[in-house]
């Protein structure tokens, strides 16, 4: 025991003047004289060892109540091996050494004393402990992360007022054509099947296994399964990572048709080997099909190896008359061609006569990439109608057969939303790579980077940009389809667009003009980049905004004091000005990180309530520039430059830096900053107000030892609602789908799944009248989740 106390005092105090050297705590360096001293005096025999540790427990707990209040896990993380330390020094074994040189009168053997004759110096270590477990199980008990309170009520009948502008579009209520549902991209259904009265009794359908799964020959790290199927009369439509497009009987989940699209990832250099989704076309009565064509509908597929094909929904065959045989070739007239280089994992906008792709290049490979331009052809023969470059945005006639699009310029690569009455499409932009260094960009690239941009569907022009972030350089693209809802204000209905973004913003606009409805505040915003940069003087800041606290010292967590410590030095040795510290040399700290409080998931929104189902993310992570002395070395990954038909992430070749990009963790792989890592929330769209906030998710499928405890975890995938007032979201990184009441968060229901559920469910009605509830559970190789292959139905008992 003495021992052991030595070195836990040693480390304590090491670390801790390490930290007071840095400008941190002084606790840990006190604390590692106590153990220091504790040991001394145990190593004496004395009782005062007792005494001592006590001061320590009980110093400890005031400081950490101080610190972070009845918050158990951070209290548990500083107090954690001081209490078992202390629990073993009043072991019987322990106290019967100490006071040897007094023995006992009446005692005839020297050296064995009652326990009784050391309860004085045992009192006060005793009753610290004692103190130490009330508290605890006080903080168990209560959360002070929680926000409670209750979303507005359904209305009874849907307003009568109509905006100045589109509405939504109109689609059977059991159907799911749009990777949102619709164009607005809302991920809102109007069935009441299921309610929070009845919701526990979902019960699994049907199952069904695509065959489609990661680990391959050839599969990059990201190979996920992320589609959200669509439902169409009585199919359901998906695609799988490896590209194949599968027809299923919507109420049965029997096959009915499956098409290989035939491409082969062992020859791509892919980032990615996903697909989220597909895109449908219906039949026009005023539209014949191309000549030669049997497709009155269409389904739109974007391919890893950078085209588009359009399938027959009866039976999966090509659309001859749509391009080529049935597929466009979107390397075409792109600059920099290089395999795997450029794809689209997004579904594209469709329209009544156009459909609209964008995709996405390599992050941080070089300067020297494919260009972001989005597209605009023609639904049924595939010729091009107008394409949109960055870089010339007025230019947006066709390209000639001898030009090429810009080089590297900034790329639209999640899902864009559609108002076809209003005349636009609203396309969510990131930048351009580098992520980390923008020294280099041009006025266009600095007017559309990050951004949420209005184009006119007829010509491709800009209509109106609204920039979430002023020269990014943290990987703040705008990862979120953004939704379209009717919101009323001030007894007048007025199109929005409400864009989720990855700093954890929620901008509401009035998608005709983006002009703001809810107070955007531009707040001054940290300097000093890199040599050769600059940082924005200001970044602009939603009044609806999930942006957390900055991090500090107190903040730091880990599975004991000692890898807290450690965090708290590495926090310390970091650069951090709060958000939007610019990246530099010394290493960065990037909070939220460019994981993203909302990722591509998105929010629900519902149109009658005029609130959004949120799932937000808090993830640090660092970002450190590393001088780039040539164009050839690898300064990251290490070892020979790569072919390249082979990626160098992170490499950025071309600029004067790479960059090492990484989540911020302890020396256990844990997060350091304190949990919840993971929320589901509501707010209202209208007011700008949280509404409620509660913890999600479980540590069951991330933690060394799979014990739910429920802290909070990550959420990558996105949520759906129902008029019934039920939510459902699977992509938490515990392997579970779960149901919601939407009015309060109140969690109505869970199921396992077998594998990571990174995916944004669906719900559809079935032929036999029941409401269903899809979700797929894949996996996703860059977050660790477990992989899978299935496709999941649940319903109500019949």
């Amino acid at each position: 025991m003495v021992v052991l106390l030595a070195i836990l005092g040693l480390g304590a105090l090491g670390g801790g003047l390490w930290l007071v050297l840095l400008g941190g705590s002084w606790y840990y360096a006190v604390a590692g004289l106590l153990f220091l001293a504790t040991a001394l005096l145990l190593a004496k025999r004395s009782p005062a060892a007792l005494s001592v540790y006590a001061l320590l427990v009980i110093g400890t707990l005031i400081w950490a109540l101080w610190e972070v209040g009845l918050d158990w896990w951070p209290l548990s993380a500083r107090g954690d091996v001081i209490a078992v330390v202390g629990f073993l020094l009043l072991l019987p074994w322990i106290t019967r050494r100490l006071g040897e040189r007094e023995p006992v009168a009446g005692h005839r053997a020297p050296g064995v004393y009652p326990v009784g004759a050391f309860r004085g110096a045992g009192i006060p270590l005793t009753a610290s402990l004692v103190i130490v477990l009330l508290v605890a199980a006080a903080s168990w008990f209560t959360d002070p992360h929680r926000i409670d309170g209750a979303a507005p009520a359904r209305p009874q009948t849907a307003s009568a007022a109509t905006p100045a502008g589109g509405s939504a579009p109109s689609i059977p209520d059991g159907e799911w054509q749009a990777y949102g549902r619709t164009g607005f991209g809302q991920r809102y259904s109007p069935l009441t099947g299921i309610t929070p009265e009845n919701a526990d009794r979902l019960q699994v359908a049907w199952t069904y296994e695509t065959g489609d799964l990661r680990g391959q020959p050839g599969d990059p790290k990201e190979t996920t399964f992320e589609v959200t199927p669509l439902k169409i009369g009585n199919r359901l439509f998906l695609c799988s990572p490896h590209q194949h497009v599968i027809a299923l009987d919507a109420t049965s989940g029997k096959e009915v048709w499956r098409r290989d699209l035939q491409i082969d990832p062992k020859q791509l250099a892919l980032q990615h080997l996903t697909c989220r989704g597909l895109s449908y076309h219906p039949a026009q009565q005023s539209a014949a099909p191309a000549a030669g064509d049997a497709c009155a509908a269409k389904l739109f597929m974007p391919t890893a190896d950078g085209r588009l094909v359009a399938l027959n929904p009866e039976d999966g065959s090509a659309c001859t008359g749509f391009g080529e045989n049935g597929q466009i070739n979107l390397w075409a007239n792109m600059p920099n061609v290089r395999p795997g280089a450029y794809y689209s994992t997004s579904p594209p906008v469709v329209t009544a006569s156009l459909v609209i792709v964008g995709g996405t290049v390599l992050d941080n490979v070089s300067t020297k990439e494919q260009s972001g331009v989005v597209r605009a052809f023609d639904v049924n023969d595939g010729h091009l109608v107008w394409n949109w470059d960055s870089a010339r945005p007025d230019q947006t006639a066709p390209i000639s057969g001898g030009q090429t699009y810009t080089v590297n310029s900034p790329n639209s690569w999640s899902i864009a939303s559609v108002d076809e009455a209003l005349g636009m499409v609203y396309l969510p932009l990131g930048n351009q790579p580098p992520d980390q260094f923008g020294g280099n960009r041009s006025p266009e690239v600095e007017r559309f980077s990050s951004s949420v941009v209005a184009l006119d569907l007829a010509t491709g022009q800009v209509r109106w940009v609204f920039q979430t972030v002023h020269h990014d350089l943290w990987d703040y693209d705008v990862p979120a389809q953004p939704s379209l809802v009717d919101l009323t204000v001030d007894g007048r209905t007025v199109p929005a667009l409400v864009q989720p973004t990855k700093q954890g913003e929620l901008f509401v606009l009035d998608r005709r003009t983006g002009q703001p409805m809810l107070p955007v505040t531009e707040k001054p915003a940290p300097q000093g980049a890199a040599e050769g940069d600059h940082s924005a003087p200001t970044q602009p800041v939603s009044a609806l905004s999930y942006d957390p606290p900055p991090l500090g010292g107190a903040d730091m967590w880990g599975a004991t004091m000692f890898d807290q410590l450690a965090c708290r030095i590495a926090l310390k040795r970091l650069r951090y000005d709060g958000r939007f510290t610019p990246p530099s040399l010394q290493g960065s700290l990037v909070y939220p990180g460019n994981f993203g409080v909302f990722n591509w998931g998105s929010v629900a929104v519902d149109p009658q309530r005029q609130v959004a189902f949120t799932t937000p993310t808090y993830l640090a992570f660092v970002s450190q520039l590393v001088p780039r002395r040539n164009d050839t070395d690898l300064y990251v990954q290490g070892g020979e430059r790569p072919q390249f038909s082979l990626p160098a992430l992170n490499e950025n070749f071309g600029a004067p830096y790479a960059v090492k990009l990484a989540p911020f963790v302890s020396v256990l792989g844990l997060p350091c900053q304190a949990p919840p890592w993971g929320y589901v929330a509501a707010a209202d769209l209208t007011t700008g107000k949280i509404v409620w906030k509660h913890k999600n998710g479980t540590t069951r499928d991330a933690a060394p030892v799979p014990l739910p405890f429920r802290m909070g975890v990550p959420n990558l995938g996105g949520p759906v609602m129902t008029a019934g007032g039920v939510a459902f979201l699977s992509g938490t990184i515990d392997d579970y789908v779960r149901a919601y009441d939407v009015s309060n968060g109140r969690q109505l229901w869970e199921s396992r799944l077998p594998a990571g559920g990174q995916a944004t469910p669906m719900t559809y009605q079935g032929e036999d009248g029941r409401q269903y509830v899809l979700v797929v559970a894949g996996g996703h190789g860059s977050l660790g989740t477990k992989g899978g292959d299935s496709v999941m139905a649940y319903a109500l008992p019949k």
